[in-house]
């Protein structure tokens, strides 16, 4: 596969990771410090003439990013790429079915997945260091060692390529922790696609895709066409083409609690889960468009054990719906509630104290897909 610096993010995600980069030769001199004017601009360095005293009078701006910026693009004049900048989109599970228990542990599951136009945005730059990486973020208690999933990935992308490229990195966070929408997952499917970029794409992406599952199931749905029927652990994905129309909308409802998934897979009882089968709700919403009756998460009853509230929440908004919502349901293993027909959530998620610190958003799949426009 050719190395794109432009346009997106990998045909695998089909754009729905998207970036901006330029080669290092070609950066503009808002971002590579050069001589004359446009090095004291950079620099912030200002002068001024002063007549009344008859000398000439310079005031200095240190300007750290210029400083950055510089030390970033020296890393290696060789370079194609120096920075990027990446979206990372979250997503929403239309159903989710557990079918069985693995003798590894985990859980068979089938699911619907698909990309929504929240997400983070994830700068990378080269760093001096052969060593370790760095990262920081806007929010506090995300962790910024090894621990997060970004970290993770890159260590898998050196591991299984042998380079040796280490970076700077900075997540600004817009995705809710704990939310059941796959941030995490999205991020370290950014840094793996940003790590093979800065390399010059080595690795094809159907093999950042088979490395990610070691890492995380959800992972490799995010080198999906952005809709996927996703089987097995979650790593078995099956791009399935516009099975929700552009113009659809939706609100998230996130209250600020988190539901562990380890918890909400613990109180899971096989016996309890709905018996439908997962492609004849695929193929329902495909032919037929959503409902309540095909978006169906296995992993509610227990989630609602685990928060009581997030139950709550659920029958608040249904009660409250007045026609406008299709469907609500919870996403992934929560907290997040799903409103389908309406990017309006009800006004008591405003008006009611026991939500003010609640996340609310609301969009269409179309202003989805006009962030991939080019």
């Amino acid at each position: 596969m050719a190395c794109s610096t432009h346009l997106l993010y990998p045909a695998a995600a089909r754009g729905h990771l998207r970036f901006q980069a330029r080669p290092a030769a070609a950066a503009s001199p808002s971002v590579r410090l050069g001589s004359g004017t446009s090095r004291r601009r950079a620099l912030g360095l200002r002068v001024a003439a002063s007549a009344e005293q008859g000398r000439r009078q310079v005031e200095v701006e240190y300007d750290l990013q210029a400083k950055f910026n510089k030390l970033a693009d020296q890393i290696d004049q060789n370079a194609g790429i120096t920075r990027l900048n990446l979206f990372s989109p979250c997503k929403i599970n239309v159903f989710l079915r557990i079918t069985g228990k693995r003798p590894d542990g985990f859980h068979d599951l089938a699911s619907l997945f698909h990309v929504i136009s929240l997400g983070d945005t994830i700068k990378f730059s080269l760093s001096p260091s052969k060593s370790k990486d760095r990262l920081s973020t806007n929010v506090a208690g995300v962790p910024v060692d090894e621990s997060n999933l970004i970290i993770k990935a890159l260590n898998l992308y050196r591991k299984k390529t042998g380079t040796d490229n280490f970076f700077w990195i900075h997540l600004d966070k817009k995705v809710p922790t704990g939310a059941g929408l796959g941030g995490g997952s999205s991020n370290a499917a950014t840094a793996l696609w940003a790590a093979n970029q800065f390399s010059g794409c080595i690795a094809s992406e159907k093999e950042l895709q088979e490395w990610s599952g070691e890492i995380g199931s959800d992972i490799p749905f995010f080198f999906s066409q952005g809709a996927a029927y996703c089987t097995g652990r979650g790593e078995i994905v099956e791009d399935i083409r516009n099975p929700l129309p552009a113009n659809l909308p939706m609100v998230l409802v996130k209250p600020p609690e988190a539901c562990s998934t380890a918890e909400v897979y613990k109180r899971l009882r096989l016996e309890q889960t709905s018996q439908t089968d997962p492609l004849v709700l695929l193929k329902e919403i495909t032919e037929n468009g959503i409902s309540q009756d095909v978006c169906v998460n296995d992993l509610e009853p227990p989630a609602f054990e685990v928060l009581p509230s997030l139950k709550r929440l659920k029958k608040r908004i249904i009660a409250a719906n007045r026609g406008d919502y299709d469907a609500v349901f919870m996403s992934g293993s929560g907290s997040t509630i799903v409103g389908i027909g309406s990017p309006d959530p009800p006004a008591f998620v405003y008006d009611d104290d026991d939500y003010k610190d609640t996340f609310v958003s609301g969009f269409t799949i179309a202003e989805y897909m006009a962030k991939l426009e080019f």
